[in-house]
């Protein structure tokens, strides 16, 4: 007796063919947008413009203008660059571990997640370089040597390793993305009507022809670029970590900082992926190809980095006991019924919870339930950067020192309003580059499109 294994569910959702495929990827680039880009679009335009006006007016008058005071020297700023490097965290992670492992289920959302990594990258940039207040001084912290005196970076400062990990790893994340819509580029080049399109389209796609050994190069590519990525993801969230670990503040020198940013950069970033995705697939209708199925794994990964955060909560407030130290215990006993109780508990509820509700199948199948934990997961993760930055700053060794931060209309209309620039440059760049990768849907088809599992039974 012989038993047949189950056919995988299709990837790729109704009749389609080649021809279709290029035509539904092409659509949302070469036609019309539909009305619900537009809103969307609208609305993040309003919150750019909003955000970018909060820029200005603290450029022009300095970071006074924010709710720091002498106790709390870092707050939402150092909160939301930690925030916004953790998301663009996903984008690598389901390009270049996905593709060594060889996912299938990747193909339909590696580019949308490595284009949020290279917008996310760019946000959290923008908060060191405010963060300076007079940032026409930033040419300071490069190392020229004796224009001014012999002033050369320290090269022992863990803020120093986050520029190079961060550099590193975003210009790594741009040549892979870049070179991945490269044969994607000569299809709308090769497909446009208009001079203008034809010339822009052609530039971009450096005269691929698409020949034999033009591909091969770009699956080696692919794969040396893959092999390159995979520790960057592993490194830069550790190295940021380790602003925090190497310093001697109680609730921060913690040796598990490395692998739980890690797990929770992951995590936050997955969820990310999973907001965009689920807002991607009907503002360019592209239902047919993100399906329940890669939402399904989306949110496996979810819950399984959840889990580990929720491990490494649990580790740290295990280890601030044991420890026997009493300053590393007020931190956490302060962390949790202090004043900012609120924020330790939504944050707990939101990365511990909240995310377990995916085990069932259910709710982890669910667009809308998908959707509505995805942004509970951000929401803790934000709250998890401000708990680890505030509370453990807000009171110090000496009680006279002690005060509350408490944040200005100035930092929350720029944390809100680089949300608004991400999600315009987001929207942007799904309207003029195509979403999905055409050779590798088209390479699925056969294995996972919906048609040939038909045929199959």
């Amino acid at each position: 007796m012989h038993s047949e294994a189950a056919i995988r569910k299709p990837l790729i959702l109704g009749d389609k063919d080649y021809h279709q495929i290029t035509e539904d990827v092409c659509a949302p680039v070469e036609g019309k947008a539909n009305r619900l880009w537009y809103i969307a679009f609208s609305i993040a335009l309003i919150v750019a413009l909003w955000g970018i006006g909060c820029i200005l007016y603290t450029i022009g008058r300095g970071i006074g203008v924010w709710g720091l005071n002498t106790t709390v020297g870092w707050a939402w700023d150092i909160t939301n660059f930690v925030w916004w490097v953790g998301i663009g965290h996903a984008g690598t992670l389901i390009s270049a571990v996905l593709l060594l492992f060889r996912q299938r289920w990747r193909m339909a959302i590696n580019r949308s997640a490595e284009a949020m990594t290279i917008f996310a990258v760019m946000m959290a940039a923008l908060f060191p370089g405010i963060h300076m207040g007079r940032i026409w001084m930033a040419y300071w912290v490069l190392p020229v040597p004796n224009t001014f005196g012999s002033l050369w970076v320290n090269f022992n400062s863990p803020l120093l390793w986050d520029v190079f990990a961060i550099s590193t790893y975003f210009s790594v994340s741009l040549v892979f993305w870049y070179i991945g819509l490269i044969p994607d580029f000569a299809t709308i080049r090769d497909r446009s009507q208009k001079a203008l399109p034809k010339f822009i389209y052609s530039t971009l796609s450096f005269g691929w022809t698409g020949n034999v050994k033009a591909w091969i190069r770009f699956e080696e590519v692919s794969l040396v670029l893959a092999g390159l990525a995979t520790p960057l993801v592993f490194s830069v969230h550790s190295i940021v970590s380790m602003d925090f670990a190497t310093s001697v503040i109680p609730g921060w020198h913690t040796t598990i900082f490395p692998p739980y940013f890690v797990a929770g950069a992951i995590f936050s970033g997955f969820a990310m992926v999973q907001t965009l995705l689920l807002m991607v697939r009907k503002v360019v209708s592209l239902e047919a190809y993100i399906t329940r199925k890669h939402i399904e794994y989306m949110n496996i990964v979810i819950v399984i980095t959840g889990s580990m955060v929720g491990i490494a909560y649990l580790s740290e407030l295990f280890i601030s006991w044991y420890s026997g130290v009493e300053y590393e215990q007020y931190a956490f006993l302060n962390r949790a019924t202090g004043p900012y109780f609120w924020a330790y508990w939504a944050m707990m509820t939101c990365n511990v919870v909240t995310p377990q509700l995916f085990w069932f199948a259910k709710i982890r199948k669910s667009f809308v339930m998908s959707f509505i934990l995805s942004l509970f997961v951000n929401t803790g993760m934000w709250f998890e950067r401000f708990v680890i930055i505030v509370t453990s700053l807000h009171r110090d060794y000496i009680p006279a020192n002690w005060s509350m931060f408490h944040p200005t209309f100035v930092d929350i209309g720029i944390f809100i309003g680089t949300i608004g620039i991400f999600f315009v440059l987001f929207l942007l760049y799904a309207r003029v580059f195509p979403v999905l990768a055409l050779n590798e849907l088209k390479s699925i088809l056969k294995i996972s499109g919906e048609n040939f599992k038909k045929q199959q039974h």
